[in-house]
């Protein structure tokens, strides 16, 4: 299953797939440099706090990497 979008919303972060169905919603934290950062077919980007975390399409962190 794909990710056809992801929209932030608020505090949060909603997946979506290919036909418009909610796959997951993340939190996206409140601080203004916070929140959706891009997206692939395959992954999340979302910063929150000084890390940049990758999510996939199920909402699993694949990785968090320094947000300097």
């Amino acid at each position: 299953m794909a990710i056809g979008s992801a929209v932030q919303r608020g505090s949060f972060v909603y997946i979506y797939d290919e036909k418009g169905r909610q796959l997951r919603s993340l939190s996206a934290g409140n601080g203004p440099q916070y929140g959706l950062k891009g997206y692939t077919s395959g992954t999340v980007n979302i910063r929150r706090g000084s890390f940049t975390f990758t999510y996939d399409e199920r909402g699993r962190q694949k990785s968090s990497t320094s947000a300097k």
